[in-house]
């Protein structure tokens, strides 16, 4: 099975636009559990719209910077324009409970750079319940991989409800691990509802396509013609 759930991506401008409440960039979280791709997902966005938009980064971790440093080693985004923070304890805390950390730093990137259109807050890799507060982002992706087993979309943690997208990623590994995919879509409907979800791997940009057009079309609202 091939990432090819685009009919999944529906039309939402106006609700979407309704939700972009802060001044300044649009702020989009993603989050998911550690080695879901979330990293990469960034990585890829920004290599794809680079030429397009002004973007940045915050990315947090408990103890380390290490996602940051991964990113500013792919040299689309540049040094100045990423942001890691080590949040220490549960890493949900500082994108849900207590936000200052993650404020600071986009307040700090937007004074480096007042031209910021996006910027991309990447959670510390947490369970499947962990969601972005509302005051901190505008919008959401929530990122699993297919490696964690077929029954994860089933769990329908609160990250895969709630988000704006949901994300599952590396579907090269379904037959290496006895994952269905189709039953993974399934699943996906059932607790997705009308929200948007797709299937991508990463490693060859296979699905990025529909993260792109989501992008543009329900967050940037460049689009609307499709």
């Amino acid at each position: 099975m091939t990432a090819t759930a685009s009919r999944t991506l529906v039309d939402r401008p106006g609700e979407q636009a309704a939700r972009s409440q802060h001044p300044g960039p649009i702020r989009i979280g993603v989050g998911g559990p550690v080695g879901a791709g979330k990293t990469q997902l960034i990585e890829r966005i920004t290599r794809a719209l680079s030429r397009e938009i002004s973007m940045a980064a915050v990315t947090n971790d408990i103890y380390t910077i290490e996602d940051a440093k991964i990113l500013a080693a792919q040299g689309i985004l540049p040094v100045d324009r990423i942001v890691g923070l080590e949040t220490g304890g549960c890493p949900h805390t500082a994108i849900r409970e207590d936000t200052s950390m993650n404020e600071a730093a986009i307040a700090e990137l937007v004074e480096r750079h007042p031209d910021l259109e996006v910027v991309f807050v990447e959670s510390g890799g947490d369970n499947l319940s962990a969601t972005f507060s509302p005051e901190l982002v505008d919008f959401s992706i929530y990122v699993i991989d297919v490696a964690q087993g077929e029954k994860i979309p089933r769990k329908a943690g609160q990250g895969m409800i709630k988000s704006d997208l949901f994300v599952i990623n590396k579907t090269d590994l379904a037959p290496h691990v006895g994952a269905d995919l189709a039953v993974m879509e399934a699943d996906s409907k059932v607790f997705r509802g009308d929200r948007p979800f797709c299937f991508t791997n990463l490693k060859t940009d296979e699905g990025l396509d529909h993260v792109i057009k989501w992008l543009r079309h329900d967050v940037l609202m460049t689009d609307l013609e499709s």
